[in-house]
């Protein structure tokens, strides 16, 4: 899902006689450009400029078009040249760059020679104190792909070189420490290792070269004794002697070197000495120049605001509005200083509607703009007469109206500015111009009626006046004066009172006042804790203790701690949210304390922990399949009373084991709403610019796209963890993996006994666990367009419970055999989503 990242494109899947290759999924679907000569996506990280990313695409023709013809086509990053893609083979680029604007743009362009396509795109952030250019796997800090080779013998580690201790001792390249167990040697001391590189085209003429080679002595020499050698690489362009010490890594950065090959040599200081040089990893970077300047950042953003206002539709306004030249957006006239700035912009019968926007003010170089003969409305911005170069304006053949600002009518004047407006019928050229009536004004029908009211009353006193005889006074047409001004004055009141009641009703959740009914004092929550005695947990928002209400029950408070991560705006939506919502299934909100600085949220009592806890290996008591299932089934009921119960829906966020807590029953509810989002309507979804929740557990389309969806709670891998009693991550931070890369070679073969956590001792029902298997994979497709919905899953789990409770918990792995019956699993209470 790219389409918030560029204008252009569309999705495409590789032809299905490759889609059976053992590669990554995100590959085997691409998107491919065939209109325009430049095509763009727009990355916006939340580091934005000055921040040095690895920024890795993908491509994989694999005739996705039928053509059996691959294409060739140049990539840029920003306004500068990086590579050329051609073949159909798999491949990825890589480039460490430094951003020079809060947005980094990769483009492809179209040379001729086939549809460009990019498969996958991806960008991480750097560590600015290496890889100081201006410009995987094994698990990597950094996601550099390590690829081993083998062209001399290999020295074997001692013992004591593991692949933690190295970590653990690495310097600020981070090396994985597997890499640096491994290392190239010769068989004897006076021979040197010799490597050679002559670099793939195309690469930059003409060849700068930044070399790292990265070393760590794993053998274990005698006391006193190291191991000596000299780096040299093309000759003497660099060279460097260097000296190793017993597992402490060492890296080595050559100066720029140049030329259409590399040649390194590692030799040893003299052909006597007895241990021969070693490489354990080398890295190889070619230097891209950058020669071409990005448009001024404010011309950029002022174009790109006018074109999202008026949804411009052009095929070419991709990418930097005004470099490369021959890349000028349609329209637009630019100054190449340094920086280019635009100075023409012809937007003329363009299909514009609307008012003149402000971001045409905002050009600040701008010398000619028309605007002419499109549906422009509303009055001309006074704005416009402060643009310092502005030479020409035309806006005729459009509906503006008002008055012509003074401003630019002393420019006109003064000469310093041609103006052209003809063909706007309502705008007012004169110095003044009549006012119209206000029709929709309340005052007018209450001002008539409140005048017939007075000439009712001065036609009678004047009728006494005139008559020689006392008349009797008739109240009747007062009366009903009166009365119709009241009725007005109440019609009006009745009016407001609706509106206000409308914008209360249609107020989107979290603008409402926090309840005052349930609100506690921080001299309360001092004695509800019995002062902060007991803590039952901690977490990111800060640590939760036991306490006790006037009546006896048992509550947790959560206080936020000033080094929280959280904070004010993820209090206000929990505290909100849990005020409008209830369901069995969700952890319910007692109370709140907000008093300056202190910020406590008060909830129901959990007495049996959260879930993640009772699947440790740690905890004596191990859940049983049964509980299992019926605990993935009260968490899907309260998702889908989020999801389908509440108007807006509400999306959680952040659903893993840790968030799932278990009452006296062992009954779950799920808890911690604080990075909740709620949506206009069903169909909506949001593009955040923030990272929200936890690693292991995040949507890989909010993580990358920032897209949030429904479908986003359903990723979370909760199922997985029951099933397994395994973490989201398994293992160390060295050798860690996630759980999928972990279970899914595992479910390709069907191994289903070893898939369930083995502490059950196959006391769980096979056909019940293989199809909650299914229910966790359908869960965690990358795309959220192939993940099931929370009606499914939770359809899905009540028949897993129902397999296991009708087998009576009896049938063991290796029994095929296998009855069924239906069962009634009644709903939870709830209440719908007060608004």
């Amino acid at each position: 899902m790219d389409d918030a990242y560029t204008d252009s494109g569309e999705n495409r899947q590789i032809s299905t006689d490759y889609i059976g290759i053992d590669y990554r999924q995100t590959i085997k679907n691409l998107r491919s450009f065939p209109n325009g000569k430049r095509n763009c996506y727009t990355l916006k990280p939340d580091r934005g400029k000055n921040s040095r990313y690895l920024i890795r695409a993908y491509f994989w023709y694999a005739n996705y078009d039928g053509e059996k013809e691959a294409p060739t086509f140049d990539l840029y990053i920003d306004v500068n040249y990086w590579t050329t893609i051609s073949g159909p083979s798999y491949m990825s680029k890589d480039i460490m760059y430094v951003s020079q604007a809060d947005y980094i743009q990769v483009c492809v362009v179209n040379m001729g020679s086939g549809v460009p396509f990019i498969s996958a795109q991806e960008l991480r952030v750097l560590n600015n104190s290496i890889y100081g250019i201006e410009s995987g796997y094994p698990r990597d800090v950094y996601d550099r792909i390590w690829w081993g080779v083998e062209n001399y013998s290999q020295l074997l580690p001692s013992a004591g070189a593991s692949a933690t201790s190295l970590f653990n001792n690495n310097d600020v390249y981070k090396v994985p420490g597997k890499v640096l167990t491994t290392a190239e040697t010769m068989s004897n001391g006076n021979s040197s290792l010799s490597y050679s590189w002559t670099p793939a085209k195309p690469y930059v003429p003409p060849g700068n070269w930044i070399l790292y080679f990265h070393f760590v002595e794993i053998e274990s020499l005698p006391s006193g004794q190291q191991r000596e050698f000299t780096i040299s690489i093309n000759g003497n362009q660099f060279t460097e002697n260097v000296t190793l010490e017993y597992l402490k890594p060492v890296t080595i950065v050559s100066t720029p070197v140049t030329g259409s090959h590399i040649n390194v040599s590692i030799s040893p200081p003299s052909k006597e000495f007895p241990y021969p040089p070693i490489l354990n990893a080398i890295e190889i970077y070619n230097i891209v120049g950058l020669p071409n300047v990005q448009t001024a950042e404010d011309d950029v953003k002022a174009i790109n605001d006018t074109k999202a206002t008026y949804q411009v539709n052009k095929e070419n306004w991709q990418g930097d509005p005004c470099v490369p030249s021959n890349y000028t957006w349609d329209g637009l006239n630019c100054s190449y200083g340094k920086p280019p700035r635009i100075i023409l912009l012809n937007l003329s019968s363009s299909s514009l509607v609307g008012k003149i926007a402000s971001s045409f003010s905002n050009l600040s170089a701008l010398e000619s703009l028309d605007l002419s003969n499109n549906q422009l409305s509303g009055e001309i911005p006074e704005t416009l007469a402060k643009l310092p170069k502005l030479r020409n304006l035309y806006l005729s053949g459009n509906n503006l109206t008002g008055l012509v600002p003074k401003a630019l009518k002393r420019r006109v004047e003064d000469k310093t500015l041609h103006l052209s407006l003809d063909g706007n019928p309502n705008l007012c050229q004169a110095d003044t111009c009549p006012q119209k009536k206000n029709e929709k004004s309340i005052s007018v029908p209450v001002a008539a009626s409140v005048s017939a009211f007075f000439v009712v009353l001065f036609r009678q006193s004047d009728n006494c006046r005139t008559s020689h005889v006392q008349p009797k006074m008739s109240i009747a047409p007062i009366i009903a004066s009166v009365a119709a001004v009241l009725v007005l004055i109440l019609l009006g009141a009745l009016a407001v009172l609706w509106i206000i009641r409308r914008r209360l009703i249609q107020r989107p959740i979290g603008t409402s006042r926090l309840s005052k009914d349930r609100h506690f004092t921080s001299t309360e929550i001092t004695r509800i804790t019995d002062n902060f005695r007991t803590v039952i947990g901690e977490g990111g928002f800060g640590k939760v203790y036991l306490g006790r209400l006037g009546n006896g029950t048992q509550v947790a408070v959560k206080m936020l701690s000033r080094l929280s991560k959280q904070g004010y705006k993820e209090f206000h939506t929990e505290v909100q949210l849990l005020m409008l919502i209830h369901h069995r299934n969700l952890v319910s909100l007692i109370g709140y304390c907000e008093e300056f600085e202190k910020l406590a949220l008060i909830y129901e009592f959990m007495s049996n922990g959260n879930v993640r806890q009772h699947l440790s290996a740690r905890n004596p008591n191990v859940l049983s399949w049964s509980q299992r299932l019926q605990i993935a089934i009260d968490a899907a009921q309260g998702l889908e009373y989020l999801h389908n119960g509440c108007k807006p829906p509400i999306i959680h966020r952040d659903i893993k084991t840790a968030n799932i807590l278990l009452n006296e029953n062992m009954r779950a509810k799920i808890c911690d709403f604080g990075l909740s989002k709620a949506f206009v309507t069903e169909q909506d979804s949001h593009i955040s610019t923030r990272l929200a929740g936890t690693p292991g557990y995040l949507d890989p389309e909010f993580h990358i796209y920032g897209h949030l969806r429904q479908k986003s709670d359903i990723y979370s891998r909760h199922i997985l963890e029951l099933i397994t009693g395994q973490p989201a991550i398994i293992g160390s931070s060295e050798d860690s993996r996630h759980i999928l890369h972990w279970v899914t070679p595992l479910v390709e073969r069907g191994d289903i006994q070893s898939i369930v956590d083995p502490r059950l001792n196959d006391q769980f029902n096979i056909g019940s666990a293989r199809k909650a298997v299914d229910i966790a994979m359908s869960c965690v497709p990358t795309k959220v367009v192939q993940r099931a919905n929370v009606n499914r899953v939770l359809s899905e789990l009540k028949e897993c419970l129902t397999v296991e409770i009708s087998s009576g918990r009896s049938q063991r792995m290796g029994n095929s055999k296998r009855t069924e019956f239906g069962m009634t699993i009644t709903e939870l209470d709830s209440v719908p989503c007060a608004r």
